[in-house]
């Protein structure tokens, strides 16, 4: 599991605890009734923190799954690094 993984499935912990570490990569706002609006800027929130990438407003709405947040990230981490 990279670093990234590992730290985004910590954060998604975080936010919704109801969930194991084994659920995290399948989570999607349709597959978990408590993420909503206030958890998706919990979520922002704990991400920009915790690995320390801006999360800008144009882009929330893509940002609607693990995945899709882990493909995300990538991109700006490795946009980052270049």
């Amino acid at each position: 599991m990279t670093d990234l993984r590992q730290r985004l499935t910590r954060t998604l912990c975080a936010v919704f605890p109801e969930l194991s570490k084994e659920e995290i990569p399948g989570a999607s706002m349709r597959s978990i009734a408590s993420w909503d609006s206030l958890a998706t800027v919990t979520l922002i929130s704990l991400i920009e923190k915790e690995i320390g990438v801006h999360v800008g407003s144009d882009d929330l709405d893509h940002l609607v799954s693990f995945e899709s947040i882990l493909a995300y990230l990538e991109q700006k981490v490795s946009a980052k690094v270049a």
